[in-house]
């Protein structure tokens, strides 16, 4: 598994854990491929043009109660000490 796979999975399991859904729930809410995250799971592999766009609507939606993980880097800054 590639850094960039293991980042989306990484963000999918904490989210999922967070909001008590599957994988594919949280796959819907970041890309418009509903299996995504599985296939990431699954040895699959994603282009930067998607991760890039994955990342960023995992930051957009993430919940204010829930720490970002630390080894993963955000496209923002929300959450950073100013």
């Amino acid at each position: 598994m590639t850094v960039l796979t293991q980042h989306i999975v990484s963000l999918s399991e904490t989210l999922a854990s967070h909001q008590g859904v599957s994988h594919w729930a949280v796959s819907s809410q970041v890309s418009s491929k509903g299996d995504l995250i599985h296939r990431l799971m699954n040895d699959g592999d994603v282009n930067t043009r998607t991760y890039e766009t994955v990342m960023k609507r995992f930051d957009a939606i993430w919940p204010a109660d829930l720490a970002w993980p630390a080894d993963v880097p955000r496209p923002s800054s929300k959450g950073k000490a100013a």
